[in-house]
C-alpha cells in the first residue's frame, strides 16, 4: 500500500510538469522535412502518384515505419522521396509539418531539406519543389501561426567523386540563390564515415560569402575530429548533433567558450545505437561543461520519437529541473538564424508565456 501511495502521489506532481512541457513554446533547429512525413500522407502521396509501396494499410505502414536499423531507415527515406512529384506534394508536406509543429506548440522551425536529392535522383525541378514547399510555409504560418526557414542540405555520402561535387555545387547554388526566400543556412548530412567535412570546404565558403549561416552534421557517427573539421573546414555555427565532441576535453573546452551550440536529439542518437541507453546519453556532462544545448527531433515518424518526447527526456531520463530545462528551450530561438531583433522579441514572448503557464500549472 505504501509503495502505491507513493507511486501515486509521484504521478500527481508529475502530471503538472508535463502539461507545461506539453504546452510551452518551443523553437526546433534540427529536424529533416522528408524524414516528417507522416505514414497516413505517405499513403496518399503513393496512391496519387501511382507509386507502389511494400505495404498498404496504413496499421501496415505504421509497422513498417518503425525503425530498424540505418539500411531500412534508408530504404523509407527513399520511399518518402518517390512518392514526391508535383508542386502540390511538397506544398502538402511542408503544410503538415506546420501541422504538426502547431500541435506540439512550436512556434518557429529551421527545416532541412535535400535538394538534390530531388533534382538529381528524382528529376524534380526546384521550381516545382521550391514552389510547393514555400506555399505549404506561408499556408502553415496563416493557419497556425507557425513560421518555418529552410536549411538545403549537401548529402555527403556519395561514392563517385564527379556526383558528390555535382550535387554539393547544385546544392549550394539553389541556396544562395533562394536566401531571399525562406533559406538561412547550407547544411552537411549523410553518413559520416569516409565523407570528412573537409572535403566540403569549398561549398560552404561560397554560402558564407553569400551570407547563409553554415550548420552541419558532425561528431555522431564519427568522433570528435569531424567536428573540428566542421569548425575549421566550414565555418560552423551550430553542429547538427556534435554529441562525441564529449570525447575530446579540448574540443569541449572550445565549444563552451565560443558558444557552438549542439543540436541535440537524444531519442534518435538512441534509435541509431550511438549510446545503448539515454542513461549513458552524454548531453549532462556537455550541458555541465557549458556548452549551448538545443533538443530537436531529427525524423519524428521514422524514430517514433516527437520533439516533445525528446523534451520529455530531460526531465525523465536526465532530472533536469524546470529553470533548466527553459534555458534549454530558450537556446533553439537565441541560436536560431532569424535576426537579431527577432530573435530577441521571440525570446521575450516564449519567457512571458513560460511564466503565465507556470501559475497556470501551478509550478511556481
Amino acid at each position: 500500500m505504501r509503495d502505491s501511495k507513493a507511486k501515486e502521489d509521484v504521478m500527481e506532481n508529475t502530471r503538472p510538469l508535463e502539461r507545461y512541457l506539453q504546452a510551452v513554446p518551443k523553437a526546433e533547429l534540427h529536424v529533416h522535412l522528408e524524414g516528417s512525413i507522416r505514414p497516413a500522407t505517405l499513403l496518399t502521396l503513393a496512391r496519387r502518384n501511382s507509386v507502389t509501396l511494400p505495404v498498404s494499410t496504413l496499421e501496415e505502414m505504421r509497422e513498417w515505419f518503425r525503425f530498424r536499423n540505418f539500411p531500412h531507415f534508408v530504404e523509407i527515406y527513399t520511399v518518402l522521396s518517390s512518392c514526391l512529384k508535383t508542386t502540390e506534394d511538397y506544398e502538402l508536406i511542408a503544410y503538415e509539418f506546420g501541422a504538426e509543429m502547431a500541435r506540439q506548440n512550436v512556434r518557429y522551425a529551421e527545416v532541412t531539406f535535400s535538394p538534390s536529392t530531388h533534382r538529381h535522383t528524382r528529376g524534380i525541378a526546384h521550381e516545382v519543389y521550391f514552389r510547393g514547399l514555400n506555399a505549404g510555409r506561408e499556408q502553415a504560418r496563416r493557419d497556425f501561426g507557425v513560421e518555418m526557414r529552410w536549411v538545403f542540405d549537401i548529402v555527403r555520402d556519395y561514392r563517385d567523386e564527379a556526383e558528390r561535387q555535382r550535387r554539393a555545387e547544385y546544392t549550394t547554388a539553389v541556396a544562395i540563390d533562394s536566401i531571399h526566400d525562406g533559406v538561412v543556412a547550407l547544411g552537411l548530412g549523410g553518413y559520416e564515415h569516409g565523407y570528412p567535412p573537409e572535403q566540403f570546404a569549398g561549398w560552404f565558403g561560397k554560402a558564407l560569402s553569400a551570407g547563409l549561416h553554415s550548420a552541419p552534421h558532425a561528431g555522431e557517427g564519427e568522433g570528435p575530429a569531424s567536428v573540428w573539421g566542421a569548425l575549421r573546414a566550414l565555418g560552423a555555427e551550430r553542429i547538427g548533433h556534435g554529441v562525441r565532441s564529449i570525447e575530446d576535453a579540448e574540443l569541449v573546452t572550445y565549444l563552451a567558450a565560443h558558444h557552438v551550440p549542439l543540436e541535440i536529439c537524444p531519442l534518435s542518437n538512441i534509435c541509431l545505437g550511438i549510446y545503448p541507453s539515454l542513461a549513458e546519453h552524454p548531453l549532462p556532462r556537455l550541458y555541465a561543461h557549458g556548452i549551448p544545448l538545443t533538443v530537436n527531433s531529427d525524423d519524428p515518424p521514422l524514430f517514433n520519437a516527437t520533439l516533445h518526447q525528446n523534451i520529455q527526456s530531460l526531465h525523465e531520463a536526465f532530472s533536469f529541473p524546470l529553470d533548466t530545462i527553459d534555458e534549454i528551450l530558450l537556446n533553439g530561438v537565441r541560436y536560431s538564424f532569424l535576426p537579431p531583433a527577432q530573435k530577441e522579441q521571440m525570446e521575450r514572448d516564449f519567457r512571458a508565456e513560460m511564466a503565465r503557464l507556470r501559475q497556470e500549472c501551478g509550478l511556481d
